[in-house]
Order: C-alpha cells, then sequence, then structure tokens
C-alpha cells in the first residue's frame, strides 16, 4: 500500500522528471494552518527537517500560518528535531477537563509557544543563516475587533458571507500581515491580493506573534500587543491562508509542501467551498500528501482534528494522537525510499 503521494505541478513536474529529487531544487517550504492535522504528517516533517534539508547552505524561504507556523519554527533551530518533540509533547498533551474559557486555552497555547522556543529558540531562528522564516498573523477590523464573543461571532459570520462571492472581501474584516526574519530579498513580502504589509520579527515580537498566529477567533483571546506594528487584536493567520494562494514564482526554484491534503483551500472561509480551491499557483510546487489508503488506517480513519477535544476525553484522545504521529513515520520512510533510491519518477503525479 502506497503511504504517501508526490504531487507536481507543472514545472515542478517537468524539473523533478529530468533532475530527480534533490534538496537543492526547492527554495521555498509552505506549512499549512489546521489545528491538529500536522500530527498526521509529523513523521514526514522530522524527516525533512532533521535529514532532507540537513545540510542547507542557501536560502530556503518558509511560510506558515497557525500551526504550521509552530512547525517552522522548529526547523529554523539549531536542533529542529528537539524542538519538534517538545511541539509533539506539549501540543498533544493539551488538557482540558470541561469545556475551556478563551483564556484557559490562550494559557495553555501560550506554554506551547514558550515550550517550542525553549531558552534559545527565539535567537536561533533569528539568526538562523539559511532558514529565512515568514510566519502570517491577521489584524481584525471592524467588527471582528470586538471584545464579546456576540459582536466578534458576527464579525466573522459577515466575514463568511462577504467570502462567498468574492476572497478579495476578506480585506473588508482583516488584514494579513506577514512577520520575516528578514524583509530584503523575500518572495513574500508586499503581497498585494489582500491588504497587508510585512514587518520584521524580533527578539522582542517573536513570542507574541507565534501565539497570535494560532489565536483562533471565539476559541482563544486576540493577542492585542505585537511590538513593530500598531496595536490591534490579532487572530489566526490561516483566517487569510488556511492553506495558501499565492505567488510562488518569486523566488528561483521549486516550493515543496508537506501537506495533509491533496487539495489547497485558501483561506479559512473556503474550507466548506469545494469549487474554491488553489491551483493555479502551484505550477512549481511539489506537494506531499497522505493517500487515502494511509488516512484510511489511523485510528478512527482519520487524521487528527480539533472536534477531537469535544467527543475524546483527555485520555483517549491523547492516545490517539500520539498513535496517528507515530503511524506517520511510515510517510518518512516512504519519502526517503524514493529520495534515497531515485525513484521520483515513477511516484510523480500531475497535481
Amino acid at each position: 500500500m502506497a503511504n504517501l503521494r508526490f504531487l507536481a505541478g507543472t514545472d515542478a513536474h517537468q524539473t523533478l522528471m529530468e533532475q530527480g529529487l534533490k534538496p537543492e531544487h526547492f527554495t521555498q517550504l509552505l506549512a499549512a494552518s489546521g489545528g491538529p492535522k500536522w500530527l498526521g504528517i509529523a513523521g514526514l516533517d522530522k524527516y525533512l527537517f532533521g535529514e532532507f534539508f540537513k545540510q542547507r547552505q542557501t536560502p530556503l524561504y518558509t511560510l506558515g500560518a497557525s500551526s504550521g507556523s509552530w512547525r517552522l519554527a522548529c526547523l529554523a533551530q539549531a536542533d529542529p528535531l528537539a524542538a519538534y518533540q517538545r511541539l509533539e509533547q506539549l501540543y498533544i498533551g493539551q488538557r482540558y477537563e470541561t469545556r475551556p474559557s478563551r483564556e484557559e486555552v490562550s494559557r495553555q497555547v501560550r506554554g506551547i509557544v514558550s515550550g517550542i522556543l525553549g531558552t534559545s529558540g527565539a535567537e536561533e531562528i533569528l539568526k538562523q543563516p539559511h532558514i529565512r522564516s515568514h510566519i502570517v498573523v491577521c489584524r481584525a477590523r471592524h467588527l471582528n475587533r470586538a471584545g464579546s464573543k456576540l459582536a466578534l461571532a458576527a464579525g466573522l459570520g459577515a466575514a463568511a458571507m462577504t467570502n462567498l462571492v468574492s476572497r478579495r472581501t476578506l480585506g473588508w474584516h482583516f488584514e494579513r500581515l506577514v512577520f520575516a526574519s528578514a524583509i530584503e530579498g523575500s518572495p513574500f513580502a508586499q503581497l498585494k491580493d489582500l491588504p497587508g504589509d510585512s514587518a520584521l520579527l524580533s527578539s522582542d515580537n517573536i513570542e507574541a506573534v507565534l501565539l497570535a498566529t494560532g489565536s483562533i477567533p471565539l476559541l482563544l483571546s486576540p493577542v492585542t500587543e505585537i511590538r513593530g506594528v500598531t496595536n490591534g487584536h490579532f487572530y489566526d493567520g490561516g483566517i487569510t491562508d488556511y492553506h495558501f494562494d499565492l505567488p510562488l514564482s518569486r523566488a528561483p526554484g521549486l516550493t515543496l509542501y508537506p501537506h495533509f491534503y491533496p487539495h489547497m483551500a485558501p483561506g479559512w472561509f473556503d474550507k466548506s467551498l469545494p469549487w474554491r480551491r488553489a491551483k493555479r499557483r502551484y505550477h512549481n510546487a511539489l506537494v506531499l500528501a497522505p493517500t487515502e489508503e494511509f488516512v484510511a488506517s489511523l485510528p478512527y480513519g482519520k487524521i487528527p482534528d480539533r472536534k477531537d477535544f469535544e467527543t475524546l476525553d483527555s485520555a483517549s484522545r491523547i492516545q490517539y494522537w500520539r498513535r496517528a504521529a507515530d503511524m506517520s513515520n511510515r510517510l518518512a520512510d516512504e519519502f526517503a525510499e524514493v529520495f534515497l533510491g531515485g525513484k521520483i519518477a515513477q511516484r510523480l503525479e500531475l497535481l
């Protein structure tokens, strides 16, 4: 049974067929929002971070939103696998025995972010010479800046309704901020499809940025202050960039995208809109996604998701998530076999 799909856009397909699968082909790396879904591909992440990109000597521009940013924050540290192990342990170990308040969830997520960074992770990320980190955060506008849950729910409802008409209307409700370890030469600076801006990551703001990018509206409190930008209500980067629909050709080379789906929904409000999928931008990308057979083999026949907090008690959920993360090592094994064995031409599919 195949566990992993290798889905290539047209340009990436040609390059990989002619030249094989090599780390130096890739200049960009994406990591999507999606709550705990990343646990279904954690083993693949660890192989990419610890082996595939281990000897990186040229810039790799990474872009993440929400939990995707937390994964990439591990890659940019001196010991990526140690950081990733901390992320896994803390994320899986969350416990909510009763329905938690926004403040309680924020407190636990703050602990996860602090644990990812450890004692020196912030400085390591900022000083990493080859991994150029980018983190998406959304700043709320109008009703979505409201403090009450009722007003915020109304603002989110309005955003969802206008988004049905056009994705560009998200700019009425949220601004996209891209925090970068270095803006000069960044392929993700000054994106024009939605209102927003770029800002520098610093030792004074990186922890707040990592907290903000995972602050899901209504479930977590907003982050209200990030050094280097005007104060506001900062929320999950997945609102504007759930699976990404951005220009990927501003840097030379290919984009690598380890993803938990074979498709991409541009924004958070597009999840339930099957007609709105990101395809056009991925001509130079290789998407790595688990097969339907692999997903069916997982406990409960699915990858972990946020509903598990509601349907499972803490002990059952923790056991399930740990098992899913362990089983994801099959994806790493299969990727390694294709990479080291020079078998990419036999496995490539057109995206």
